[in-house]
C-alpha cells in the first residue's frame, strides 16, 4: 500500500476501482491518475460482457484474452476478471469491496454510454479520457453542431488539438490483492491462440517499427495490399493497448506527406466515433433515411452470391483475395475493404449492413464506429458519400492496387500460375482455370442496374 500523509487520509477513501474496458494498457492512462488520488489503493477489474463477448467473433476474443493475461502480468497477477452484465457486477463488486467509486475511460458507443448511465445511477462513476485522441461531442461547428463531412470537421479537429500523454505506468497505482476478496466469484481467462501480436508490448514495438520503417513513405505505399506496408496499429487502437493521443506526440516532430496522411487516419477514426455518438442509431442502420427506400436483392440466388462472396469463390480476383484474408487471417487491407464492400453493396445489391456484421464476426479489429460508417461511405447512405453513386470496378481496382498482381496470388493459390496482372481479368477474358469460379456476375450490367436503383431513390 502506498504511503499517505495524515491530511489526505482523512479525504481519501481506501478502495477504489478501475474498470478496464477499452484500455488495456498502463501506459497514458488517466484513470490511474483520478484513481490514484482518490483512495489507498484500486482493485483493477474486466468484466467478461456477453453482450460483447457474443458478437465479437473467436479471433477477437482470442486477442482480447491475450491482452488482458498481459495486462494481469503488468499488475502483479492482481487482475480481477468476473462475467456477467456489468450494470449488476460492476455496483455489487463496488459494495463488496467498499469502494467508494469506479474509474473508467468514458465509453462513447450506443451500448457503452447507455451502459455506463445505468451503472451511474448505483455507484460514483469517474469518466476520464477516453479511446479517442479528441471525445465524441468536443469538436463541433461555431453554433455547437456537429460535423457531418470529415474534411471541415479535419480542420477543426486540429485547431481543437488533444492533450499530453499521461505519465503513467503499472506503479502508479497501489493495486489490491485480487485474492483478498474470495467472495468475489473469479472468472478465469481462457487459454487462446491469436492470429497476430496483440498486447501492450506489442503495441509499442509494432509502432516503434512503423516509426522507423514505414511512415515516411505511408502515403505512397498506403493502398498497396501487394505490399502490406500498414501500420497494422488498428487491433492495437481496438483494444486500447496504445492510445492515439501517443501516437501523435510521436508523429508531431515529424514532416513529410507520410506523417501527416497518418494523422489524417487518426482523425478518420475519430470523426466515425463523433458521428456514432451523436447518430447511435446509425450503428444498425442508413444515417441518410433516403437509403431506406434502396431496393436489394432477395431469394435463393441472392444467398447463393452471399456465400459465395463470404467465401471468396465469387471469380474476381481481388474481391476473392481479400475475403479469404479476412478468413485466414482476421484482418483485410482497408483499400481491399472497400473494394468488396462495393461489391456486395453494388455488384451483388445486397445489404451493408449483412457485410458490416460478417466483418464485426470475423475481424480482429473490428471497431463499432469505424466498421459501420466505413460500410455506409461504401454504400452512399453515411457521411462524405459524394459521389454516393461511387462504384468501384474490381478488375480496375485489382489492376492499379495490386499491378503486378502479387496480392491475389498470395490469397488465391489457384491463379499462381498467372503472371503480372493478368491475374485481376482471368473472368473477364473467359479464361477457365481449375477449380477457380467464373464471374458469379457482370460487372457492367450490375453497374448499369446499380445507377438505375441510385436514381430512383434520388427521384
Amino acid at each position: 500500500m502506498v504511503r499517505i500523509s495524515a491530511t489526505r487520509r482523512e479525504t481519501v477513501a481506501e478502495n477504489t476501482i478501475v474498470w478496464f474496458r477499452r484500455d488495456l494498457r498502463t501506459a497514458d492512462m488517466p484513470t490511474f491518475l483520478a484513481a490514484a488520488a482518490s483512495a489507498e489503493r484500486s482493485i483493477g477489474v474486466f468484466v467478461f460482457d456477453p453482450v460483447l463477448l457474443k458478437p465479437s467473433g473467436v479471433r477477437r476474443r482470442d486477442a482480447l484474452y491475450a491482452c488482458l493475461r498481459e495486462l494481469d502480468e503488468k499488475l502483479g497477477g492482481r487482475l480481477l476478471v468476473i462475467s456477467g452484465d456489468p450494470v449488476v457486477e460492476i455496483p455489487k463488486l463496488a459494495a463488496l469491496t467498499g469502494a467508494k467509486q469506479v474509474h473508467v475511460s468514458a465509453d462513447f458507443g450506443p451500448y457503452g454510454a447507455l451502459r455506463d448511465a445505468r451503472i451511474a445511477e448505483k455507484v460514483d462513476l469517474v469518466r476520464t479520457g477516453s479511446p479517442f485522441a479528441v471525445a465524441p461531442g468536443r469538436v463541433t461547428k461555431d453554433d455547437g453542431s456537429p460535423y457531418k463531412v470529415f474534411t471541415p470537421f479535419f480542420r477543426s479537429w486540429l485547431d481543437h488539438g488533444w492533450r499530453a500523454p499521461a505519465k503513467t505506468s503499472a506503479d502508479t497505482v497501489a493495486w489490491a490483492d485480487a485474492d483478498t476478496f474470495s467472495e468475489v466469484q473469479r472468472t478465469e481467462i481462457p487459454d487462446s491462440r491469436t492470429v497476430c501480436p496483440v498486447g501492450e508490448a506489442a503495441a509499442l514495438r509494432q509502432w516503434k517499427d512503423f516509426l522507423d520503417d514505414g511512415v515516411a513513405s505511408y502515403h505512397e505505399h498506403r493502398d498497396r495490399p501487394d505490399f502490406d506496408d500498414t501500420s497494422r496499429m488498428s487491433v492495437h487502437l481496438k483494444f486500447g493497448t496504445i492510445h492515439p493521443r501517443t501516437m501523435l506526440e510521436d508523429l508531431a516532430g515529424r514532416d513529410g506527406d507520410g506523417p501527416k496522411e497518418f494523422r489524417r487516419q487518426l482523425a478518420w477514426r475519430d470523426f466515425y466515433g463523433d458521428v456514432l455518438h451523436h447518430n447511435p442509431e446509425s450503428a444498425r442502420r442508413n444515417l441518410d433515411r433516403k437509403f431506406d427506400a434502396m431496393r436489394h436483392d432477395s431469394g435463393e440466388d441472392a444467398w447463393m452470391r452471399w456465400e459465395a462472396w463470404c467465401e471468396g469463390q465469387t471469380g474476381y480476383p481481388i474481391v476473392d483475395a481479400g475475403m479469404r484474408q479476412l478468413r485466414d487471417e482476421g484482418w483485410m487491407h482497408n483499400r481491399v475493404r472497400m473494394i468488396v464492400a462495393s461489391f456486395l453493396v453494388k455488384d451483388l445489391h445486397l445489404p451493408w449492413w449483412w457485410g458490416a456484421r460478417h466483418f464485426m464476426r470475423n475481424l480482429v479489429d473490428g471497431d463499432l464506429p469505424a466498421n459501420q460508417h466505413g460500410w455506409q461511405w461504401v454504400a452512399g447512405s453515411g457521411t462524405d458519400a459524394a459521389p454516393y453513386f461511387r462504384i468501384f470496378n474490381p478488375i480496375t481496382q485489382g489492376k492499379r492496387f495490386d499491378p503486378d498482381g502479387d496480392y491475389v496470388r498470395r490469397w488465391v493459390p489457384e491463379l499462381r500460375g498467372i503472371a503480372g496482372s493478368k491475374v485481376h481479368t482471368v473472368g473477364d477474358r473467359g479464361d477457365k482455370i481449375e477449380n477457380y469460379p467464373q464471374p458469379i456476375v457482370d460487372h457492367k450490367e450490375e453497374r448499369r442496374e446499380a445507377l438505375d436503383r441510385y436514381e430512383r431513390i434520388k427521384r
